[in-house]
């Protein structure tokens, strides 16, 4: 933990004060609504309500401050999808000085004497962004070249257009061609890694249903990390099984309520952002020792995601089938990783990925939950730096080093 976090848990600790108005109830509700759709909200250390709302409010500011999350920053390019879309993206190039040279074994591999480097693209989830890959981009930095984009509707990208102008529903098919739109700008040439989180693992997944040749010839790894090939309409959230049947029957519904009146609701979650925060934490993190500022990083991710962007994607989870299209994937290096404690997408769904992949590499991760790759990044880096020596993406006399831990007990699975 930081020198400032630890300051900041210590104010927390010693203050006392009001537990906030609980009149604004319609406002909770609504706020906490939009965090369960979205499934990848933060934990914060402003958890308690005993705690007053002044030290609360300097608390998150202290943590705002903290760290470099998110800080990392390549060279920018905007890739544009089928329906004009402007979608944004982020490449970090190889530091010749940071990897030894590739032999002649490596050059008959990719059958040229100058081999284009291979590529990795990251993929983030559902009301996230690019900068969720954090710690794993910043091990990774110099030693290979990535690529990170923000999905449509988050980030830096633009609003989907078809969305905002035809109210048309969005797709996982749709992200899909989003992915190949930004592979077509950003890696027009050479071997591609596709690596995905949540919806990210999705998207990877319709790239390769709508386009199977570019898997053939090109991908030469897949990692699959908290995300679902379908049957997310049975996730039950840790709910019992009377609040699930209650959710699934009202939450659409009150979704897309709730994304007509976005600046009303919007304004409820800014006030009431304090009240929920053990609600949220427990949708993004299994541990209880996850760094405070890693989990307000993550908290911001997801304040930062509009409430008609989160009721607009909640339905295509519902239509996700590509069970199917994982065959594309089979004879390929394929990691599938996930936390045991994910309550968003289960870690049996992940299970069931690699039963219909048995070549593939499963890694469950203990007192892990939905936001693995933060909780617990050295176990997630480690396992993706095996999958790109294994793929020929990183010299095997590279370094890939991590970039800190945000708990002390995470083990591989």
């Amino acid at each position: 933990m930081s020198e400032s976090s630890a300051e900041a848990v210590t104010a927390l600790a010693s203050a006392t004060g009001a537990a906030g108005n609980w009149r604004r109830a319609t406002g909770i509700a609504g706020a906490a609504i939009g965090v369960v759709a979205a499934g990848a909200a933060a934990g914060v250390a402003v958890e308690r309500l005993t705690v007053g709302r002044g030290m609360r409010r300097k608390a998150r500011l202290a943590l705002d401050s903290t760290g470099p999350y998110g800080s990392l920053r390549g060279t920018p390019g905007k890739a544009t999808a089928d329906d004009g879309t402007e979608l944004y993206y982020e490449v970090d190039d190889v530091d010749p000085a940071a990897v030894p040279a590739l032999g002649p074994r490596r050059r008959r591999l990719f059958g040229r004497k100058t081999p284009a480097p291979v590529t990795v693209v990251f993929s983030h989830g559902y009301c996230l962004n690019q900068d969720s890959w954090h710690f794993q981009r910043a091990a990774l930095r110099g030693v290979v070249r990535t690529v990170h984009w923000d999905q449509r509707s988050h980030g830096r990208s633009g609003r989907g257009v078809q969305q905002v102008q035809d109210g048309v529903a969005v797709s996982i098919d749709q992200l899909g061609r989003d992915l190949k739109a930004v592979i077509d700008a950003a890696v027009p040439e050479g071997p591609i890694v596709l690596v995905g989180h949540s919806m990210g693992g999705m998207t990877v997944m319709a790239l390769a249903d709508q386009y199977p040749e570019l898997v053939r010839d090109r991908v030469v790894a897949v990692a699959l990390v908290g995300t679902s090939s379908g049957r997310l309409g049975e996730v039950n959230f840790g709910l019992p099984v009377a609040g699930v049947n209650a959710v699934r029957r009202v939450l659409p519904g009150v979704l897309k309520a709730l994304g007509t009146q976005a600046a009303l609701v919007e304004k409820g979650r800014r006030a009431t952002a304090d009240l929920f925060a053990g609600v949220i934490k427990r949708y993004s993190f299994a541990s209880r020792d996850v760094d405070p500022a890693v989990a307000r990083f993550a908290e911001r991710m997801i304040e930062g995601t509009p409430i008609d962007v989160v009721a607009e994607f909640y339905p295509a989870f519902t239509d996700h089938d590509k069970t199917e299209a994982l065959g594309h994937f089979a004879d390929l290096p394929v990691l599938v990783l996930a936390g045991i404690g994910d309550l968003v997408t289960p870690s049996e769904h992940s299970e069931a990925i690699a039963d219909l992949l048995p070549d593939a590499e499963l890694v469950l991760v203990p007192d892990a939950g939905h936001l693995v790759m933060l909780e617990h990044p050295e176990v997630v880096t480690d396992r993706l730096a095996d999958l790109l020596t294994r793929a020929g993406a990183v010299p095997a006399g590279a370094t890939v080093g991590g970039y800190g831990s945000t708990s002390s007990t995470a083990q591989p699975g």
